[in-house]
């Protein structure tokens, strides 16, 4: 069974506390503060693997913690930061954040920083001052960011097979890869998305056969639907249409019934190349067959050619109509030259302009800024609320029950400003102030 969709939560390691701490030797007078600063908290990091090909692994385990920094300790030792935790997931996944941005990991090795570490506190060596000679408070490490991330798998195949259910495209993948489907003479026998490998000599070629697709697949009817996202990344398309259909349904329906849905599912499926492919011809007698493919043929040749998301020469922009059987082999030697043809040996160029030029950074580290400002209002005659990242990161790396700690903080909110704004809105020494869901009295 193909994981193409998981969920799963990842935490980011929190930063490590600073020490409080005091130089005491003997016989060294004067000995003042020596609190190392806590270690950074460990990062979480996607990477992209080549040796994976769906997402299992997030079935038997949802949860992904990174270490914590360590405490800072006496004589100016710092904390170590926390071991970068490696989430490694297989080329073609899509990630999705809680806060809604979307990364694609396309190529191996590809990285992207998905939760950042807490800092550490700073030791109470780094308050010292002339007016501050020994400080007896040190800051708290900051947790690290943590949230739900919803992964998805595009398969990333040079071409993909599209049709109708019972259109015989788990046939021919059988017999021009090494792929094995299950066959068998019923509609919806592919479950899920097959791949199989056609060797040309000098390279390969990956295909993947799509679960049959039937109308309003796009809007999720059928099985297709949870698959239309594998094409979304193939290069050229080959369309599968049974000369006469077991079911008695018109080949020219069920052809633009499934034109439709790719192209309602994603316009850029639209401009894809295409092959189309007549399959089964040895149950059509030989006369209709060579009707059909005319007929077939003379509607490509007299439409314009689609504007492809690569530059293709002039007699590879038509679309060919090709017969086959995959009981008698009939035409599979000429479909197979012409995917080769047609597919241009340059991978690297194209996953760029599918994921875009930026995304596929060998590292890169997104930090969120601390957002300025704050906001001040009154809740009650003598109690106050202040709001805002900045207020509530340093409340929470000081102990409020330490008095040291506490004139720090009210020292650092009246060089913030929040003082002057405090007192605007009609804020009185004693008055109650209420910051990150704590209250206390700010003098």
């Amino acid at each position: 069974m193909l994981y193409d969709k998981a969920r799963i939560f990842v935490q980011a390691g929190g930063g490590g506390n600073g020490c409080m701490s005091f130089r005491r030797e003997a016989h060294v007078p004067m000995g003042g503060p020596d609190g190392g600063d806590g270690g950074r908290g460990a990062d979480v990091v996607l990477v992209c693997d080549d040796s994976l090909r769906d997402l299992q692994s997030f079935k038997r385990s949802a949860h992904y913690k990174a270490g914590r920094g360590r405490h800072g300790e006496g004589n100016q030792r710092h904390g170590a930061d926390g071991e970068t935790l490696e989430v490694r997931v297989p080329p073609g996944t899509e990630v999705r954040k809680w806060d809604g941005t979307t990364y694609d990991l396309v190529r191996p090795g590809q990285t992207v920083t998905i939760a950042t570490g807490g800092s550490g506190g700073r030791g109470n060596r780094k308050f010292k001052s002339s007016t501050r000679q020994s400080p007896r408070f040190a800051e708290k490490g900051l947790e690290g960011v943590e949230g739900w991330l919803d992964l998805r798998l595009k398969l990333l195949a040079d071409v993909g097979l599209v049709g109708v259910p019972n259109a015989g495209k788990s046939s021919l993948i059988s017999v021009i890869t090494r792929a094995a489907p299950k066959i068998a003479n019923y509609p919806f026998t592919t479950l899920e998305p097959v791949l199989g490998t056609l060797d040309g000599g000098d390279r390969q070629l990956i295909l993947a056969d799509i679960p049959g697709l039937i109308e309003g697949a796009s809007e999720g009817a059928g099985l297709g639907h949870e698959f239309l996202a594998h094409v979304e990344r193939t290069r050229l398309l080959v369309h599968v249409l049974e000369l006469a259909p077991m079911d008695g349904a018109d080949p020219e329906e069920n052809y633009e019934t499934i034109e439709r849905e790719l192209a309602k599912h994603d316009e850029r499926l639209a401009r894809l190349p295409r092959i189309l492919v007549l399959s089964k011809a040895d149950l059509v007698p030989e006369d209709v067959v060579e009707a059909a493919r005319a007929r077939w043929q003379a509607r490509f040749d007299g439409l314009a050619a689609p504007q492809e998301e690569w530059e293709l020469p002039d007699p590879l922009r038509r679309v060919p109509v090709i017969v086959t059987s995959s009981a008698t082999a009939r035409g599979l030697e000429e479909l197979k030259v012409e995917l080769l043809r047609r597919v241009p040996p340059q991978p690297v160029e194209l996953l760029e302009k599918l994921a875009g030029a930026d995304d596929l950074a060998e590292h890169r580290v997104f930090r969120p800024a601390t957002r300025e400002g704050w906001v001040v209002e009154q809740v009650e005659p003598g109690r106050f609320r202040v709001a805002g990242e900045q207020v509530e990161r340093l409340l929470a790396r000081h102990d409020l029950e330490n008095e040291d700690a506490l004139a720090h903080v009210e020292h650092r909110l009246i060089r913030m400003g929040v003082l002057r704004a405090l007192e605007a809105e009609g804020f009185e020494a004693g008055d109650d102030v209420e910051i990150a869901g704590v209250v206390f009295e700010l003098d």
